[in-house]
């Protein structure tokens, strides 16, 4: 019986032109993030199972690929549950094992400190369509910043890298987890309660106002109040102008500062702006993660259906592995829905230099070999991408496969 050829259900194999996307993005990703000055590091992708499931990573925790104890540690027998079978686990997200690092190395980091990672994470979750159970994320951070510049930084470098890959039609969406509880504490809900709450307004965008509206009375929640708090949501998005005017109805209930933190990130945003992008403040962006405690964002496009980017002001995570409270903000780009996109438009990797094939005869050995590998390697030394291979019996069908793989240029050596 033959081992099984198809790689494990949520995992993909990826071939060369796809890789070579990938790369092209990734180089992409440095170039533009560094102009930024945001610094590359790595974590590694096994995390102690005590970070993992520290209630700070939402439903992520219920996804978590476990990692059982190893040797004399692992004790089948007197195993009451999980807890006593693993000590690790994959990671699920790169903004866990940031904190962890940030907290381990705060004396060697400059402050504030602005993080760039790319690496695959790992969730047991349903696959579908530009959702793996491995899959590669990119985050940038900034970690010490308890200003709005972090945001105004972190959405502008962002855009410019989609700018650089050939996204321009789009929409950034932009919240506050202080209007959330605001809003919800103006409209009668009790503290308790809020999280039931947004998890039912997070899902205005795929039921409407109105399945919105029937989901909270049927959770039990008072007319009036639900009516109240969806009242808020009349002409829910907008900029600066939609801001004033909710603040002025939720009063003291919102935060001093916070509505002209927000109207600053998207004044100042549009200001310096790269594209035509748009962006929107909407109040009934909810953002799953427990850990968010301020700004929230969102990048949405058209053509995907869903989101492609997100993120948002984390203060708290920090202070859980090193006692002090430490501001943190990131965002992070959907890298396996952006190459998703990529792929369905036919995207191909513009060649600065072009791409050329040696084909040579099977005959052709000793003085003249060595001649061709010359010129080979002093074309590569220029620049130049040069691919040597023997010719096939079928030349036509070995052409068409470079002409596929963007071998523009082709040459053909005889004896």
């Amino acid at each position: 019986m033959s081992l099984p050829r198809k790689p494990v259900t949520g995992m993909k194999d990826i071939l060369p032109g796809e890789m070579e996307i990938r790369n092209y993005v990734r180089g992409k990703v440095r170039e533009v993030y560094g102009r930024y000055g945001f610094t590359e590091i790595e974590t590694p992708v096994v995390e102690h199972i005590e970070n993992l499931c520290s209630n700070q990573g939402g439903e992520n925790e219920k996804l978590i690929f476990k990692i059982l104890k190893r040797g004399e540690k692992l004790d089948l027998e007197n195993a009451r549950d999980s807890s006593d079978l693993a000590d690790s686990g994959l990671r699920y997200d790169l903004t866990l094992p940031l904190s962890r690092y940030y907290a381990a190395h705060i004396n060697e980091l400059q402050s504030p400190f602005k993080a760039l990672q790319m690496g695959n994470v790992f969730r047991a979750d349903r696959p579908q369509k530009g959702r793996f159970r491995q899959f590669m994320q990119c985050d940038i951070d900034i970690l010490g910043d308890a200003t709005n510049l972090a945001e105004i930084e972190l959405i502008l470098a962002t855009t410019s890298l989609l700018a650089e890959i050939g996204f321009d039609s789009y929409t950034v969406r932009i919240s506050d987890r202080r209007f959330l509880k605001a809003m919800a504490a103006y409209s009668g809900f009790a503290p308790e309660d809020y999280d039931r709450v947004f998890i039912i307004l997070d899902k205005m965008d795929k039921i409407g106002l109105d399945g919105v509206r029937e989901e909270l009375k049927e959770s039990g929640f008072e007319e009036a109040v639900v009516d109240k708090y969806l009242s808020l949501f009349d002409n829910g998005s907008g900029g600066s102008d939609r801001i004033a005017g909710l603040k002025e109805i939720l009063g003291e209930e919102l935060p001093e500062g916070t509505a002209e933190s927000l109207s600053g990130i998207i004044d100042c945003v549009n200001a310096s702006k790269r594209g035509s992008f748009k962006m929107v403040f909407d109040p009934t962006l909810v953002r799953g993660m427990s850990y968010y405690t301020g700004t929230i964002f969102e990048i949405s496009m058209d053509e995907f259906g869903s989101s492609v980017a997100g993120g948002g002001r984390y203060d708290g995570m920090v202070e859980r592995f090193m006692g002090n409270k430490v501001p943190a903000c990131g965002f992070s780009i959907g890298f396996e829905r952006i190459i998703t996109i990529l792929l369905d438009r036919g995207f191909t990797v513009p060649e600065e230099n072009g791409k050329e094939a040696f084909l040579i005869d099977k005959k052709i050995k000793g003085e003249r070999l060595s001649e061709i590998m010359k010129e080979a390697e002093e074309r590569r030394r220029s620049g130049s991408t040069v691919l040597l291979s023997r010719m096939m019996k079928n030349k036509k069908f070995q052409k068409d496969n470079l002409n596929a793989a963007g071998y523009t240029e082709i040459k053909e050596f005889f004896e």
